[in-house]
């Protein structure tokens, strides 16, 4: 949902005005079933290891109830059919996007990145950055440098987010030979990394307002929730638990829900100083 909700941001984004509505439900219905399809690729070659890590052992493959070869069938209807909507109904350009954002995700992260370093979230969150520019190529047939922005927010979010949820879940990491940073590097080395990847985050979250792209609403809003998430991260240095790492994670979620809501409203009703 926070993939096809950050996509749609990124379309409203990109014009003064409103979004053709045959464009917004084609991109909402084609951007959904590709990101669908990866995810049951991801399922599909994880099988083994969901099956026993606690975070996913309820995953349909892991239990059974789903074969891998009807998990294929799916995937591949839901990614076909999502290529052919972007394709047919949108724009050559987005849907090549598309594929390339699957491919960087369910192939180079999944199987390669993944199992091979811990700086796997780092790299392979290049995928899930990716969203708003898709949603930007879809109404503009093209990417301005706008949206650029909007993926170096999510790319900077994405490590302290997900290290969060490693913290909290890296005996299953461990348990299943996934160099995770907690596993490789230790818990105060992940710590330290969350704060500095939070602050880098402040800086770009910055940007919009900087560059002229956004007013008064976004600024404001930014700031409130950036300081609520270093609070949180500055907490979780100081005094580790997991309690607290999981309330970390789950702000991070609202968080950039909220910022790019904000960036929204300041789209439409924008505020400046002058």
């Amino acid at each position: 949902m926070l993939i096809v909700f950050t996509a749609v941001i990124g379309m409203f984004l990109s014009t003064p005005g409103m979004v053709p509505p045959n464009i917004l439900l084609s991109s909402i219905f084609g951007i959904a079933f590709v990101s669908c399809a990866a995810a049951a690729f991801n399922c599909l070659i994880e099988q083994k290891i969901d099956a026993v890590m606690t975070r996913t052992k309820g995953r349909p493959i892991g239990t059974g109830h789903i074969s891998s070869k009807k998990t294929i069938v799916l995937a591949i209807i839901l990614g076909g059919s999502g290529l052919f909507i972007l394709h047919y109904y949108v724009n050559t350009l987005t849907m090549y996007l598309t594929l390339a954002t699957f491919f960087s995700y369910a192939v180079i992260y999944t199987i390669f990145l993944k199992p091979a370093t811990p700086l796997n979230i780092v790299i392979g969150g290049a995928s899930g950055a990716m969203p708003p520019i898709l949603g930007w190529a879809a109404v503009n047939n093209s990417v301005g440098p706008e949206a650029f922005i909007l993926f170096l927010i999510i790319f900077c979010w994405t490590p302290p987010h997900f290290w969060a949820l490693a913290l909290y879940r890296r005996n299953d990491y461990a348990k299943v030979g996934i160099p995770m940073l907690p596993v490789t590097h230790g818990q105060d080395f992940t710590l330290l990394q969350i704060i500095l990847y939070t602050m880098i985050l402040i800086i770009v979250t910055m940007m919009p307002f900087s560059l002229g792209m956004c007013g008064l609403i976004y600024l404001i809003s930014a700031t409130i929730l950036n300081a609520f998430f270093l609070y949180y991260v500055i907490m979780l240095f100081r005094s580790y638990s997991d309690k607290l790492s999981m309330k970390t994670f789950r702000y991070s979620i609202i968080y950039l829900s909220l910022i790019f809501l904000a960036l929204l409203i300041d789209h439409y009703f924008k505020l400046t100083l002058y």
